[in-house]
């Protein structure tokens, strides 16, 4: 059995300065100063407030609540308060903000989207004036809590077609049935935007669910083997009430719902690229230090090799959601950009992890060197918000003007 090698002082390491060991191109360069300094902050905020805490978490399945208070003395969402002078982030700044979080750990990420891009998101879109009053500014001071309720227990990618949580209205109240899985911190959130199919009209509505409505009840999913610091949940509505004020009045059919995807969809992307940042990292650092037949096994060819492969893994990622980045700020991308984008990267990102993790030999499914959880939480990216395949279909429709769906 060979020796463990010792861990360094910080099990992710960051540079004090300058740009990421991992982004070759210097992508981050084109960020403005202030922006930098921006991922700066959240890079130290993970390197010394998360980091410590995140596989203690993973390991429990546990939520690090401590951390929200963290989240908020960023002022990454500031902008979104409607009183707020605070101008709304660029595409690509949204973009490497997801990026740089999921180099810090992808669960807390996927905390941060689900609040900020899809809880928020949903109101911001779909709210009236004074909805977004009443709940934004909360939410980004992280005094609230935000989550979305949309995929059922019988079906993911078909839940457009075959929407069963319904919605009736009675007097000034709507009454929901039905039931939601998978939704991301809804085991303690504050809001939930519920999605339902108004049995009168067939509309899909969104409606804010708050936290305490009696007939919601929120179930913890256990035994998890991805993300599992993200408090995933089943959700049953059993004749739930939600009076007309909490309905969100911008969303009147799928389209609305799907419009929130639109937006969110490329943020998995860029998630993948920060977990792939993290992995190289990982594995670049642990070339460096491991030595086999005396010497480090970054010396050996193969080793190189698979450096390379990763980086060039990476670096191609990156390259891509940049430029759709830059597509979104024009608002001139498609669909089906956002779809290739989503199937591709993750898909080089399950093979970036697992290189990684090859490198690491046995220590690789060790947790203390992190390496096993990026490979785990790597598969919950590589399916969630699409999976390949959906993904790969709508673009094919795209190039080649035929549908294959069934």
């Amino acid at each position: 059995m060979t020796a463990k090698v010792e861990l360094p002082s910080q099990p992710h390491p960051y540079l004090e300065a300058g740009l990421l060991p991992a982004d070759f191109y210097m992508y981050e360069e084109l960020l403005s100063d202030e922006e930098r300094d921006k991922v700066g902050r959240i890079r130290e905020f993970f390197r010394t407030e998360a980091l410590p805490v995140v596989n203690d978490h993973w390991l429990k399945a546990e939520f690090p609540h401590e951390l929200v208070k963290g989240f908020a003395k960023l002022g990454l969402l500031n902008w979104a308060d409607p009183e707020s002078s605070e101008a709304e982030p660029s595409n690509l700044m949204t973009g490497i903000t997801a990026m740089e979080m999921t180099h810090g750990d992808p669960s807390l990420a996927v905390f941060f989207g689900v609040h900020s891009g899809l809880g928020m998101g949903s109101i911001q879109a779909c709210g009236s004036d004074e909805q977004k009053r009443r709940w934004l500014p909360a939410m980004s001071r992280f005094e609230k809590i935000g989550a979305f309720g949309l995929t059922e227990p019988h079906g993911g990618s078909d839940v457009a077609g075959g929407m069963q949580t319904t919605a009736r209205r009675d007097g000034d109240d709507w009454v929901l049935n039905g039931a939601k899985r998978w939704i991301g911190n809804a085991t303690f959130a504050d809001i939930v935007v519920i999605w339902a199919r108004d049995e009168e009209t067939n509309r899909v509505l969104g409606f804010v669910v708050e936290k305490g409505t009696p007939g919601f009840t929120a179930t913890k999913i256990e035994n998890k083997f991805a993300l599992r610091i993200v408090q995933n949940a089943d959700i049953v509505l059993e004749d739930c009430r939600v009076p007309e004020s909490n309905r969100l009045p911008g969303a009147n059919s799928f389209r609305d719902t799907a419009e929130i995807l639109r937006r969110t969809r490329s943020g998995v992307a860029w998630q993948s690229v920060g977990l792939q940042f993290a992995a190289y990292e990982l594995a670049l650092q642990y070339a460096k230090e491991r030595t086999q037949f005396g010497k480090p096994i970054g010396k050996f060819q193969m080793v190189q090799e698979l450096l390379v492969q990763m980086l060039g893994n990476a670096t191609a990622c990156a390259g891509m959601m940049v430029r759709l980045a830059q597509l979104q700020q024009e608002g001139v991308y498609r669909d089906e950009q956002s779809a290739l984008a989503k199937a591709f990267c993750c898909s080089r990102m399950r093979e970036t992890v697992h290189w990684a993790r090859e490198m690491f030999g046995g220590n690789g499914i060790v947790l203390d060197y992190n390496i096993g959880r990026f490979v785990a939480d790597s598969e919950a990216l590589y399916s969630y918000e699409g999976t390949r395949e959906m993904q790969t279909l709508i673009v094919a429709k795209s190039v080649t003007g035929l549908s294959a769906f069934v």
